[in-house]
């Protein structure tokens, strides 16, 4: 088995998403399976408890820099902020490297990623990215011109770019975002597996389309509302339920101005996410862009077929187009109803793809996906 010691630098745990969900259960893999020390460093809120478990086994610790401080702050305030956090977060993480001497450093390409291969420490350095890189740092500040908003976005860029080259490898989850980084040899692909795995399969019976992600315009669920008009047009008697954190309030009014409030329930995140997947009959994606769109493979785990935008990057390595759902070219609204529509009227092709969309996440199975990153620790 394994035995190194490895240790993840991350923001926080605080909070349900994704990312968390993957992060915590890779430590915990690590620490458990492994004959490796797993540490995992965290920046963010330590007075509150982390939202996912993490083993035992796993040594963490919080040096409560607090950079989710900054959003709150006007923009005179946050430079100098910002500057002081970062300088305080170097120190510690260096001194935190020093004193454990870890053979494997992983950054999350977060404020780490800018510092992280300057400390002698003697690890070996990783970078994984949980986005695409076509919106992963793109200013696009509405109290600066265009200009300027370009011109930081590539600098900005660019300074991610060198320090991505100091590491000993750079992941990325898709192969759609392999593409995206011609400037570096050192990049592999590694998907993200399916953190949540439901017992049970989805029948495919209910007049019921369920989406999934938190309130933000990157989810586009403004897009979604405005297709749903044309699905309860011609299918009144279908529902639509969205659930995620953030301000489902904003959604709900924009559901009730389009006439939906009777069909579309905008809820709140929620623990059981695999009971309200089974109790679905088609799972559907509208974002603008995802860094691997994880909620696909978990609906999919629950025999759900999938319509989603072909947006950058992840369905297109997730989903095969007529096979265990319908990609959409992304952002096309009423190709999203016209698809979305086509599900509902052919129950038989929801059964079939359903079928094989949940045979098809196979390959994203934790102990497959694990296996390559430890792999990849094996040869560092």
């Amino acid at each position: 088995m394994m035995t190194k010691r490895i240790l993840y630098v991350y923001g926080g745990l605080y909070i349900p998403n994704g990312m968390n969900a993957i992060i915590s259960q890779k430590v915990n893999y690590l620490a458990e399976n492994t004959d490796s020390e797993v540490y995992i460093s965290l920046t963010e809120r330590a007075e509150l408890p982390h939202y996912y478990r993490l083993s035992s086994k796993v040594r963490w610790i919080n040096f409560n820099i607090n950079f989710d401080e900054l959003d709150t702050l006007p923009l005179y305030k946050k430079l100098w902020k910002y500057w002081w956090k970062q300088r305080q977060f170097k120190k510690c993480l260096s001194d935190y490297m020093m004193r454990i001497r870890p053979d494997i450093s992983i950054s999350v390409c977060r404020r780490e990623v800018n510092f992280i291969t300057k400390i002698k420490d003697g690890s070996k350095k990783v970078a994984e990215i949980h986005f695409g890189r076509t919106f992963y740092r793109k200013l696009d500040k509405k109290y600066l011109p265009g200009f300027l908003n370009r011109l930081l976005s590539k600098i900005w860029v660019n300074g991610l770019i060198s320090n991505l080259k100091q590491m000993d490898r750079f992941v990325v989850l898709t192969n759609e975002d392999a593409l995206n980084w011609p400037e570096l040899d050192n990049l592999i692909v590694i998907p993200n597996f399916v953190t949540s795995i439901s017992a049970h399969l989805s029948d495919l019976s209910s007049n019921r389309v369920i989406a999934v992600g938190r309130y933000s315009w990157q989810k586009g669920f403004d897009l979604l509302l405005d297709a749903w008009c044309v699905v309860h047009s011609k299918y009144p008697e279908w529902r639509l339920d969205i659930y995620g954190g953030g301000d489902n309030g904003f959604y709900q009014k924009l559901a009730s101005e389009k006439m939906l409030s009777s069909v579309v329930t905008c809820h709140a995140a929620v623990s059981d996410i695999l009971e309200k997947y089974v109790q679905s009959s088609v799972f559907v994606l509208s974002s603008r862009y995802e860094g691997f769109g994880l909620v696909l493979v978990e609906a999919m785990s629950a025999g759900l077929p999938v319509v989603s935008f072909d947006c950058p990057c992840g369905p297109r390595d997730i989903v095969r187009d007529g096979e265990n759902g319908l990609l959409v070219e992304s952002g096309n609204v009423n190709q999203l109803a016209e698809k979305l529509c086509y599900l509902i009227s052919h129950k038989d092709e929801r059964v079939r793809m359903g079928r094989n969309a949940h045979a098809s996440i196979q390959q994203f199975d934790k102990e497959v996906i694990m296996k390559k990153w430890i792999e990849l620790f094996e040869i560092l």
